[in-house]
């Protein structure tokens, strides 16, 4: 098993997503850890999924 692309990282007021890859941060900075979109972006990386769930995300911060 290699090593995931994408991971959560805790930094200060809430979790950021690393991108293994590019070694660089992506999205927004997120108060709960988004594991359900890690999963998406780590396995299918259905677009209409990934945008449904940063919505969602994005929601939770407001």
């Amino acid at each position: 098993m290699g090593r995931k692309r994408y991971v959560a990282r805790g930094v200060p007021g809430g979790y950021r997503i690393w991108d293994n890859k590019t070694r660089r941060w992506w999205g927004d900075l997120y108060e709960l850890c988004p594991d359900k979109l890690l999963n998406e972006l780590n396995g299918e990386k259905n677009s209409e999924k990934i945008t449904t769930l940063l919505r969602q995300y994005r929601a939770q911060k407001r």
